[in-house]
């Protein structure tokens, strides 16, 4: 969910980029991006009517959806159907045009919902039933409508040389941030704008509770942390880690985003939060068997192994994960895990709160 120094890794994951404001608000405006085999899949209902009875299965991604093409073939060629993407935003444009679409989504499965918004969707009734049976074992659909594809953790992220330089330990809490030897040094992002800055706000929640993290962020602002819009201007500019000349060897992005800066940057474990990414069926599908086929191929050991690569996200499933990440940014062991209804349920509110004492 980080992106590299690579062009194609920063068009690929920018994550802060990936899920941002839309995924907060729920209502950001739609970039109708398209990806995929054909041209035209945003359609009527009747239109998907017609692609079903051609054989086409609809799926609607965020627009950072990416998967080799031989992949998409192979489906294809095993099932018949004809593969048609649409991306209409990000996970929270998406969510928002699956809620004013009410049953007539002009696709079959949708893919890319994740932990953050997950609650509205289900909420809505945007989603019908069904739990691919080829889920790894110890996975399960979420309310028995989200099929779990990948997940990542949003972390605390460390300049390793900065701190050696300094001869200063890095944080290993929450606790150890809101000291002013280290708020000072943090780059976050604001939560009502910024995917990464929401699951920080999370995370700070779940650590100090609904009553306490008023208070430590308040600490955490008046020792210094900068806040910034976009994932994007904390990573490469503000963070001193990366190719900008930023001034804060601490910044909260993802715990992928170590594999490629080869060991330049570390993560703080403890301030991990899970974001999963689902994928559905749609109510209103026009071809809901193929979207149940393209749902259990996402799950294939195939489509797994290829997703660290091009969407930088960790597989659901147990499959070798790239050299470079099994090196310096393997799984995280104990992340924390937000219930997705109660942050739902509480998330406007929440963000309001956070307004209130950041002042904006």
């Amino acid at each position: 969910m980080k992106t590299n120094n690579s062009g194609v890794a920063k068009a690929l994951r920018a994550v802060g980029a990936l899920l941002s404001a839309g995924l907060l608000a729920l209502a950001g405006c739609s970039n109708s991006a398209q990806s995929g085999k054909t041209a035209d899949a945003s359609g009527t209902g009747a239109s998907a009517s017609a692609n079903a009875s051609a054989g086409v299965v609809t799926v609607m991604t965020h627009d950072s959806f990416n998967v080799p093409q031989e992949l998409i073939k192979k489906f294809e060629d095993q099932t018949g159907y004809k593969v048609v993407t649409t991306a209409p935003g990000d996970a929270g444009t998406v969510v928002n045009q699956l809620v004013l679409a009410n049953g007539k989504p002009g696709a079959d499965a949708v893919y890319g919902i994740d932990t953050f918004s997950a609650y509205q969707a289900l909420d809505k009734n945007t989603l019908v039933d069904y739990s691919s049976p080829a889920l790894p074992e110890g996975a399960q659909a979420l309310d028995g409508k989200l099929t779990p594809i990948d997940h990542g953790e949003v972390c605390v992220n460390y300049d390793t040389a900065w701190f050696e330089a300094q001869n200063m330990p890095v944080p290993t809490s929450f606790s150890d941030l809101s000291r002013p030897e280290y708020a000072k040094l943090l780059v976050t992002t604001n939560p009502a704008s910024s995917s990464p800055g929401l699951a920080f706000l999370a995370s700070t929640i779940y650590v100090t509770g609904e009553n306490g993290f008023g208070d430590y962020w308040k600490a955490l602002l008046d020792g210094g942390t900068l806040v910034d819009e976009s994932w994007s201007d904390a990573y490469y500019s503000d963070f001193t880690g990366t190719e900008g000349s930023g001034k804060y060897p601490l910044v909260v992005s993802y715990a992928s985003s170590p594999a490629e800066e080869k060991g330049a940057t570390g993560v703080v474990d403890t301030t991990c939060i899970r974001q999963t990414e689902y994928a559905g069926v749609l109510r209103g599908a026009a071809n809901p068997e193929g979207a149940q086929k393209f749902i259990d191929f996402m799950l294939s050991e195939e489509f797994q192994q290829a997703i660290p690569a091009n969407m930088y996200m960790y597989p659901v499933a147990d499959v070798p994960l790239p050299e470079n990440w099994e090196q310096y940014a393997p799984p995280v062991a104990n992340p924390i895990e937000m219930d997705p209804k109660e942050f739902g349920q509480n998330r406007e509110e929440w963000i309001k709160q956070w307004r209130e004492v950041a002042g904006r």
